[in-house]
């Protein structure tokens, strides 16, 4: 039998590049330089976890002082130290304190992202002008936080039949503007009819006057906040807020019972989420204009 391996094709030197044997097997290895980095993984309530000293497979169940607790599917609860020696789907991982939720931006009771250790700015020579008292509590009520930070200043007229008085005596000007929130301001109203005379008067350029729908500053709050679905709805000719205590049973003989009724409502409002998208805009838009 002829034995000779120089003429077999099977043994064929490797120069012709089909050498079985000749090829060399280390010829895709690549030295690593350094030692494996092991993924850092938070710890999480639930996460199935594999320990490689023990071999204990559970799912994280508490955490504490630096040790994790692992139950297994038979109920067995063991403690392990973070850090390496864990496996997850079979790779191995270090465990790390879990990741520190980043606390969400404090609000103010306008919705607007609060201002941290800043002092009330010197007031502006611009105000906001609200029709009464109650008008003036609310205002603060919700937006006190942010004309604070503006230098806004609000004050309250004791009716718009005053408004243009009022004005004259402030003289409004360019650096001096006057926001003013008028209760009722719909067509044809007798608040429409002194918001048109003093925009197209004097001082117009530099008043602003807005309005909401509302017989009153009371029916801002949204009704669900009182209990309601809606507000009471007064017969013409009844003094309003008297209709509106009476309707809901409550005193209402004198104004210290309409005091009473109207602290009693605001007690209610503790942002902006209380009260009527049709009042929020029109305070929002005075602030903006005064402020500059």
């Amino acid at each position: 039998m002829n034995d000779d391996r120089h003429g077999d094709d099977r043994y064929r030197d490797d120069r012709h590049g089909d050498d079985r044997y000749g090829n060399d097997v280390l010829a895709g290895f690549r030295l690593q330089r350094g030692p494996s980095v092991i993924p850092s993984v938070p710890i999480e309530a639930g996460l199935v976890i594999e320990e490689t000293g023990t071999g204990f497979v559970g799912a994280i169940v508490a955490y504490a002082n630096g040790l994790v607790e692992l139950e297994d599917r038979k109920g067995a609860v063991r403690t392990f130290t973070l850090g390496a020696g864990f496996l997850i789907d079979g790779k191995p991982v270090r465990l790390a304190k879990p990741a520190v939720a980043q606390a969400a931006p404090k609000r103010t009771a306008s919705g607007s992202v609060a201002v941290a250790d800043t002092r009330a700015r010197v007031a502006l020579p611009s105000r906001i002008f609200v029709e009464g008292r109650h008008d003036a509590e609310l205002v603060e009520r919700v937006w006190g936080d942010d004309l604070r930070v503006e230098g806004v200043v609000v004050e309250y007229l004791e009716g718009v039949d005053l408004l243009e008085d009022v004005l004259r005596e402030f003289r409004p000007s360019q650096e001096r503007r006057a926001g003013v929130l008028v209760d009722h301001l719909v067509p044809g109203s007798k608040e429409s009819r002194i918001a048109d005379a003093v925009s197209s008067g004097q001082f117009g350029a530099h008043v602003l006057v807005v309005g909401h729908p509302f017989v009153d500053i009371w029916q801002a709050v949204k009704p669900g906040r009182l209990g309601m679905t809606a507000w009471p709805v007064i017969e013409r000719g009844t003094e309003w807020k008297h209709g509106v205590c009476e309707a809901l049973g409550w005193p209402h003989a004198d104004q210290a019972d309409i005091a009473a009724a109207w602290k009693r409502i605001l007690g209610r409002v503790d942002s902006y989420a209380d009260l009527e998208p049709a009042l929020l805009g029109r305070v929002e838009q005075l602030i903006d204009f005064v402020a500059g």
